[in-house]
């Protein structure tokens, strides 16, 4: 591909697209570059996208301003994504609006790896509860230097810094990256990215997967009361939030809020016992769904009252009588 810019206004774009690949097996993509500019200035944008199975576009893997090079340049793509699935590789131009060339040339595909970028290994699926830190384990097989740039690249999501880097064997390297705080809108797929001197490292989509904690959407219901105890139906197999539900529990407080407790339930009622009689109290339930974080808030809350002990009007009576009563 031969792009000449000279007489195009900003902003056009010329795309070189290779077939689609479906390789078995590491491989290396090898291609060279040519800027040429008469006014030293940058005659556009180059950038290098891959596309997986049909899917967006997403953000360049590799770019370069366009700052004329005066000589031919190499660069390798070492891409780990490999059958079933397929890939795509497109070659951009964007134009400055300045004269001068740039090219593509000598595009091949070999049998072997990459000799200056590192190889990723399958990376996979995470699946967090909404506001935890989702953590991706990255491992390259190679050697990363300083001046190295590894991140987290997403589809349509923000993208996530290098949170550290271990180096296992002189061949190979652990990079994790932590998408922080994540919300349902940091959903999404996401592959591990590092730029070398020599081109970029790429590894497959991994499916970051993030779950609701579940909230009852009813309160509990009231089964029987006494002076020191209330029985409760917990009424929470409605839910807002992702389950499944591994553990239920039941808070409870004064009206005041001069106290509250909480306690773990294996059944799906419970009696709340060693309670104030004449004493109105606040029940809610909580849920819990696997992983860290899985507890959600409590659901809506039934207010009740327990009953007095003793008879109204009767000596030892510890409560006034009053409706309920």
């Amino acid at each position: 591909m031969l792009v000449n810019t000279s007489g195009r206004p900003e902003g056009q774009r010329a795309h070189l697209l290779l077939p689609q690949l479906k390789e078995n097996d590491t491989h290396c993509i090898d291609f060279h570059y040519f800027v040429s500019s008469k006014s030293n200035s940058a005659p556009g944008l180059l950038n290098v996208y891959v596309k997986v199975n049909n899917g967006p576009l997403g953000n360049p893997i590799w770019n370069i301003t366009g700052d004329p090079t005066r000589t031919w340049n190499r660069a390798e793509l070492a891409i780990s994504t490999f059958w079933p699935n397929f890939y795509q590789v497109i070659f951009e131009v964007i134009t400055s609006g300045r004269q001068g060339y740039l090219a593509i040339d000598e595009v091949k595909v070999l049998g072997h790896p990459c000799t200056r970028t590192p190889h990723f290994l399958r990376i996979q699926n995470v699946e967090v509860n909404a506001g935890q830190f989702a953590t991706f384990q990255c491992s390259a097989i190679g050697r990363t230097v300083a001046g190295d740039r590894l991140w987290l690249q997403g589809i349509d999501v923000r993208d996530a810094p290098l949170k550290e880097t271990k180096v296992t064997n002189s061949r190979r390297f652990i990079a994790s990256f932590n998408v922080v705080n994540t919300t349902k809108r940091d959903a999404g797929k996401y592959r591990c990215m590092i730029r070398t001197e020599g081109g970029v490292g790429i590894s497959n989509y991994a499916e970051l997967v993030v779950k609701e904690p579940p909230v009852p959407i009813a309160p509990p219901q009231l089964a029987s009361v006494g002076a020191t105890y209330l029985w409760i139906q917990l009424n929470a197999n409605s839910i807002n939030g992702d389950g499944p539900i591994v553990a239920r529990e039941v808070e409870y407080c004064t009206a005041s809020g001069s106290w509250n407790d909480r306690q773990p339930v294996d059944s799906t009622s419970y009696k709340i016992g060693h309670l104030d009689p004449d004493t109105e109290y606040e029940i809610s339930v909580l849920l819990t769904r696997p992983g860290e974080g899985g507890t959600g808030s409590p659901g809506p809350a039934l207010r009740t009252r327990t009953k007095c002990a003793g008879e109204c009007g009767k000596p030892g009576t510890i409560c006034h009588c009053i409706s309920g009563c």
